[in-house]
């Protein structure tokens, strides 16, 4: 069970004005798969109410290596579970086309957290079921804070709705980036793929809550911090390039 793989068809939803996969649309394959994975393993969407147990998001990273178009033919996507380090674990992905090459490779970094205890802190006998690799599907990349710009040229101010919540009751971690993208500068967004995304996620945000995106450009990196409408409270940062 250490390696999962699963084919997913792109649909419309999944593709920009080119026929290219879209970002979200690759988060949301990795989301699924390692969703999947989480039901083999006993941790999964079904088990939560038994368990009380359930994954909390805190950090992307994807690397689109080839924009894959759309062709009516599934890709195939590649999961696995990358170890443990104290009350977070790694998940790593791969995404390859029709004719078997490797176009997208993606990272992330959960806690697990009890629905009424809080903060799990992890360990294999807890994770034995995933069957950890050592493989890293991007092996020069380690997560590390993304630090707020000190300055900002550019803000959307957003309101969170009703279609914007997941089974938690906070804001869909994959809606981040459609802010991010309406923070941008018309010809930065127009003009750019960004196939080099990370997403560090700090507060959920809930419904009726009102954001700020502020958006910088440092070191031609594009950055989106979502913040609160008093900014007293960090939501997540985009960081796209």
């Amino acid at each position: 069970m250490a390696f999962i793989e699963h084919e997913f068809h792109m649909t419309v939803r999944d593709i920009d004005k080119n026929t290219n996969l879209t970002n979200k649309a690759i988060l949301s394959f990795f989301e699924d798969i390692g969703g999947y994975h989480s039901n083999l393993a006993g941790f999964g969407l079904k088990q939560i109410e038994a368990s009380r147990l359930s994954w909390v998001l805190l950090h992307w990273k994807l690397k689109v290596i080839k924009r894959v178009k759309y062709n009516g033919i599934p890709l195939k996507v590649k999961t696995w579970s990358r170890g443990v380090e104290r009350t977070c674990t790694f998940r790593d992905f791969e995404i390859y086309d029709s004719n078997g090459d490797l176009c997208v490779v993606g990272s992330s970094k959960w806690t697990l957290i009890h629905l009424e205890k809080g903060l799990m802190r992890l360990n294999d006998d807890l994770l034995i079921n995933y069957e950890a690799e050592e493989k890293k599907a991007i092996p020069d990349f380690e997560f590390k804070k993304i630090q707020e710009p000190e300055s900002y040229s550019n803000e959307f101010d957003y309101t969170v709705l009703r279609r914007d919540l997941d089974i938690n009751g906070h804001m869909h971690n994959l809606n981040y980036i459609d802010l991010a993208y309406e923070a941008l500068p018309k010809d930065i967004y127009e003009n750019h793929s960004f196939d080099d995304v990370e997403i560090m996620y700090k507060k959920g945000a809930f419904l009726g809550d009102k954001l700020k995106c502020l958006y910088s450009n440092v070191n031609n990196e594009h950055i989106v911090t979502i913040k609160s409408e008093d900014e007293k409270n960090l939501h997540a940062i985009v960081k796209l390039s």
